[in-house]
């Protein structure tokens, strides 16, 4: 998307939700009328999404209408998910959009570098040494030079306080980063694209939370809970609204009414006492030739009638020409696009443009419907892709139709190649100007109004009406020719019988016809090898059966699913990942799923399954042959909980589900009269009842985050390692991202502790597992992350399950 968003993010929520095209009340045209007239720019820098201060965000965009910037280093790949089980690069996905959804609230624009949130770091060595530093160094020295801020600041110190090392890190990036954008030694490359930049001061928001207490009054104080008489709201209640957009970590807040006050220290650079932009000029007075502009803006402003804003068109016209005659600069563009969109809401034109079909395929032809209406007369548009005019009667809307063709996919620019588990390959740092990528396509359109010619473009997107929710917009996506979803990430055998797995084609253009091939690791057999096929209709499906087995070398691989048409190959699946927050989200993984044989040994069949926050586990499960029950409550109320071998609560369940409160008396009387049941992680704030298990503990923030942490048994004997398999230190090969988290604490003597662990320089801790017998069966807290795990078809994973869910080999089965 060309960088037209100022505007847009600072007053229209939702927009992809509701509309492409910004339209303002007068209310909101004439406070973007006086946000013409500041001419001073805050970047906000930290590691994570809802790392920022919305309240803060907020004040700065809309009250002191400074251009205001959040730079989230990473995308937030690495955290859980409360509302859904998207794991790693679609839960940065989601994000993303949320970010997006909470910046159209509180008005600031999103910034990203390239780097990867790999999972809890508890250093900023570390953490800069996965990310490569110098790297997002360069990353956020350009943000600084293509947004020129006047002032940084951080959330975070650069040191333990921070409380992890990407929090951490992020402070160090930022601070080295002020210095660096001014030096044209340091990425000189970036130079041809971007100027040197020296913000006038970089400072710390200092924060008094989670008993950390950071301000002092010598610092420099600034109220931010402020009532916006023309947005008819507070700070803090626009602050509540942005951070609730982070659905997928359970920040819903409530509304703040009230004075607030914010702290501030400086890194480098002179601390104000009074003012963010104390000494800095924030009017068109520091702008060669800009004389006249401030009181031509004031001049708007005064006179600005809020019944009749039309009026103010020609005055903008020609505010519009002066500062377009000024020398050319990031600022005097920035100005000129933000008083287009000023004349064309006072105008009411409004034009919009959909495809026919939410999905097309690349290079192929695709219908397009262009709406457009003004209250003015004498507007005209004209549709430069279709090179078609027309003149706009007042509040009658007219159609022009056309066709378009899409050459490249619509794939997300950090998810176009591989990763590496620091950072995403981009082919260009100018795409980190576009926070979620640029849209699949555009149409640009040149509105004459009073005969001055204004440039817009706008993204062309899907519009549907949804019986409940009622009018949807929706991305267009441009996807390949032919999509290839296979049924699972990881097939895991655990014996030698073949499998019959499925592979869906899924046409997104008319008569598609080629072969599909599987190319598999050594050791494995899959028939047939290659399958011709025919879809002669878009959107027509094809659901192809293959059986896969594996020998007795089979190697641990990877299947591949390739697609070759009109001398082609493709290899995309096709994910869309749907929550109502947020925008619709389309992207296309490779058509690959992960090849897994085990030396398994299982003694339970049947799983009962409570569901928690969203996990992938009943799926893993059912892969190695067991059948799982999602729980309802009616089935832990009314049903027979001993038809289950073992009974497993999903992760946090005891965060999101109430009415296990209810059940938990039930459920250890399961364990009583002869159950396994296991407890995975939850956070230790907001839990449905004091006591998990059957015997005290409780649950802490200790984490282990080294992958390849060493695991030492504290007991070797203990039946958790060795029935009915026999664990080692080769079972814990592999694992992905951490060991586990939310360790359990204080347990009571009853517990068994069979596993200590530790990352580098830290003690060893024993409460990554807790096991006890209760009565007849068996009760188990873990922190092991076996929801990221089982998914990633980690063999050693399976087979220390499959133990802790197994009773005792000397009770009853």
């Amino acid at each position: 998307m060309k960088l037209k968003i100022s505007l847009l993010l600072l007053f229209i929520p939702f927009i992809l939700k509701a509309q492409t095209s910004p339209q303002l009340n007068s209310s909101e045209i004439l406070l973007a009328i006086k946000k013409l007239g500041v001419t001073a720019n805050v970047l906000y820098v930290a590691a994570h999404p809802d790392d920022e201060n919305t309240r803060l965000l907020a004040y700065l965009a809309k009250e002191k209408q400074y251009k205001t910037g959040y730079l989230a280093l990473t995308r937030g790949d690495g955290g859980q998910n409360l509302i859904g089980n998207e794991q790693a690069e679609d839960l940065g996905l989601i994000r993303t959009q949320e970010l997006l959804a909470a910046r159209r609230n509180d008005g600031a624009m999103q910034f990203f570098t390239r780097a990867n949130d790999f999972g809890y770091s508890k250093t900023a060595d570390e953490t800069l040494k996965i990310w490569n530093k110098d790297s997002i160094l360069a990353d956020v020295v350009y943000i600084i030079r293509k947004f020129k801020p006047d002032v940084i600041i951080t959330r975070f110190p650069p040191d333990e306080r921070a409380g992890h090392g990407h929090h951490a890190a992020s402070s160090i990036l930022a601070q080295e980063a002020f210095s660096a954008a001014a030096n044209p030694k340091m990425v000189p490359e970036q130079l041809k694209e971007v100027e040197v930049w020296q913000a006038k001061r970089i400072l710390w928001n200092n924060y008094n939370f989670g008993g950390n207490d950071n301000t002092a009054e010598t610092q420099l104080k600034i109220d931010v809970g402020v009532y916006n008489n023309l947005l008819g709201r507070s700070y803090g209640e626009i602050a509540a609204e942005s951070r609730s957009m982070h659905k997928s970590q359970g920040f819903g807040s409530s509304k703040q009414r009230g004075a607030n006050t914010e702290y501030f220290s400086a890194w480098q650079g002179n601390l104000p006492k009074n003012e963010l932009m104390e000494g800095i000029s924030s009017n068109w007075t520091k702008i060669k030739g800009a004389e006249g502009i401030d009181a031509a803006i004031e001049n708007i402003a005064t006179n600005f009638k809020q019944q009749e804003p039309s009026k103010s068109i020609p005055a903008l016209l020609s505010l519009y020409q002066n500062i377009k005659k000024l020398s050319p600069s990031a600022l005097t563009a920035s100005k000129t696009e933000e008083i287009e969109n000023i004349i064309l809401a006072c105008s009411g034109t409004w034009f919009e443009a959909y495809a026919d079909n939410a999905f097309n395929a690349v290079n192929t032809e695709y219908k397009i419907r262009v709406d457009m209406i003004s209250q003015m007369e004498g507007v005209a548009i004209k549709i430069k892709d279709f090179d078609k005019s027309v003149n706009l009667s007042p509040n009658k809307l007219s159609t022009i139709n056309g066709v378009k063709i899409t050459s490249k996919n619509s794939q997300p620019y950090w998810l176009q190649k591989d990763h590496e588990i620091g950072r995403y390959p981009i082919a260009s740092q100018n795409l980190l100007n576009f926070p979620d990528g640029r849209a699949a396509d555009y149409i640009n359109f040149e509105v004459n109004i009073n005969g001055v010619g204004l440039n817009f473009e706008r993204p062309i997107v899907y519009k549907y009406t949804d019986q409940v929710r009622g009018e949807i917009y929706q991305p267009l996506a441009i996807a390949p020719p032919v999509t290839v979803n296979i049924n699972t990430k990881a097939f895991v055998f655990n014996n030698d019988k073949p499998k019959t797995i499925s592979i869906k084609l899924k046409a997104f253009k008319a008569n598609a016809k080629g072969n599909l091939s599987v190319s598999i690791p050594k050791g494995w057999k899959i028939t047939p090898e290659m399958v011709a096929f025919n879809l002669k209709n878009k959107d027509e499906e094809q659901t192809i059966v293959f059986s896969l087995g594996a020998n007795k070398d089979a190697v641990n691989g990877v299947l591949k699913a390739n697609v070759l048409m009109d001398g082609k190959t493709f290899n995309e699946g096709i994910r869309t990942i749907d929550y109502e927050h947020i925008p619709t989200i389309t992207y296309f993984p490779k058509a690959e799923a992960k090849l897994v044989k085990l030396d398994l040994k299982s003694t339970v069949k049947n799983i009962g399954y409570i569901v928690g926050a969203g996990d992938l586990v009943p799926e893993s499960l059912k892969e190695i042959g067991l059948n799982v029950t999602l729980l309802s409550e009616n089935d832990l109320i009314n049903g027979n909980l001993n038809q289950y071998d073992a009974i497993i609560a999903g992760v946090r369940a005891y965060n999101v589900n109430e009415r296990l409160k209810f059940v938990q008396d039930k459920l250890l009387r399961y364990v009583e009269d002869g159950g396994v049941y296991l407890v995975q992680y939850n956070v230790n704030r907001s839990l449905v009842v004091n006591n998990i298990g059957p015997f005290p503990f409780t649950i802490s923030r200790d984490r282990v985050t080294e992958e390849d942490a060493k695991i030492t048994f504290a007991n070797p004997q203990s039946t958790a390692l060795n029935y009915p398999n026999k664990i080692s230190a080769a079972d814990f090969d592999d694992w992905i991202q951490e060991r586990g988290i939310y360790f359990a604490s204080d347990a009571a003597k009853e517990y068994e502790k069979p596993l200590l662990m530790k990352d580098t320089d830290e003690r060893e801790t024993d409460g990554a597992l807790l096991i006890a017998n209760y009565g007849k069966g068996k009760f188990v807290y873990t922190g092991l992350v076996f929801f990221r795990e089982l998914p990633a078809g980690v063999p050693g994973a399976y087979r220390l399950l499959m133990n802790l869910l197994a009773a005792s080999p000397t009770s009853k089965q």
